[in-house]
């Protein structure tokens, strides 16, 4: 019988999905979520470890030689050492594209919040404003239609791609930057481009790029400075694209006219994170990925991934 465990369940299922599938492959142990420090008293004997953000260092490999199998219960695998897994023949698999049109769809919920204010607007209709209005009609921040605008999308996936496709239907024109242009996904709306002509003709910029070495903090003072005077910036990918206390200067300075952003260089956020002291800008506890939808076609692909790998014939692996 195998022996599984579920180091941090909670984010993927607090209660509205079912384990059932999962609990029918053999023992199994559900924690909400693990600290550092009982990560190899928990994991034990387990042959099979999931895991979304907590880390599996080389030390819980050397300390756990039952492991067979991690399966990263998110897209992003950084917290998993792959290299060491790799070295001991620990197979580690994630969950890709899951959440595409959650994410695209997150993305334009931030822009017409930032364009249209609705939430802002309809609160000050319940705090009276409307009712005490003059004209038919108030609004308190300027507003912006989205016809005719550019939106540059830096990284050039499947969000990225759904992302265009959501602008183009909102009237929009598109450059898309990606590190193998592909000249046939361009249409009558979208171009492909370079991120410094992105920089210097979007009026819209969203990211949605893994982050690497090579682009941690790839938004910062000087690539701000080539962009629109007004520019709206978008991130619903990594916290660390961004320098964020260069966002929050050119935010509260006028230069970036607003702000959209799911993630944080570190999550939870912390209090002194530079963003907190910045004009215009919504910020979300990243739950882009969260709908019900979304996280049981995850809770689908893991059960999927387990069973390959059981069967001798593994998906979804990465490799160190």
């Amino acid at each position: 019988m195998h022996k599984i465990v579920v180091l941090d369940g909670y984010t993927l299922n607090p209660g509205d999905l079912s384990w059932a599938e999962l609990e029918a492959m053999g023992e199994v142990r559900i924690y909400d979520r693990t600290e550092e420090k009982d990560v190899v008293k928990r994991v034990g004997d387990s042959d099979i470890v999931l895991t979304n953000k907590t880390l599996i260092r080389k030390e819980t490999l050397e300390a756990c030689p039952s492991i067979r199998y991690i399966g990263c219960m998110a897209t992003g695998y950084n917290v998993i050492d792959v290299a060491a897994a790799s070295a001991q023949g620990v197979v580690v698999t994630n969950i890709p594209t899951y959440g595409t049109e959650a994410v695209a769809q997150f993305t334009m919920a931030l822009l017409l919040e930032i364009t249209s204010r609705v939430g802002m607007h309809a609160e000050a209709v319940r705090q009276g404003q409307w009712a005490s209005c003059l004209d038919f009609c108030f609004w308190n921040r300027p507003l912006m239609e989205l016809a005719g605008k550019t939106m540059g999308i830096i990284g050039y996936g499947a969000i990225g791609q759904s992302v265009a496709r959501k602008a183009e239907a909102f009237g929009m024109e598109v450059l898309a930057y990606r590190r193998t242009p592909d000249w046939s996904m361009e249409t009558e709306h979208c171009h492909m481009a370079t991120m410094d002509e992105i920089y210097e003709k979007a009026d819209i910029i969203t990211l949605h790029c893994p982050l690497t070495a090579e682009n941690e903090e790839m938004i910062n003072k000087e690539t701000i400075s080539r962009m629109k005077d007004g520019v709206i910036l978008l991130n619903t990918g990594r916290g660390k694209l961004i320098r964020e206390a260069d966002l929050r200067d050119a935010l509260n300075s006028g230069k970036v006219a607003g702000a959209g952003v799911d993630v944080a260089s570190t999550e939870p956020i912390k209090p002194d994170n530079p963003l907190l002291q910045a004009k215009n800008i919504w910020i979300t506890p990243h739950i882009a990925w969260a709908p019900k939808e979304t996280r049981q076609r995850l809770m689908d692909i893991l059960i999927e991934n387990i069973h390959a790998f059981l069967s001798g014939h593994p998906v979804n692996e990465v490799r160190g």
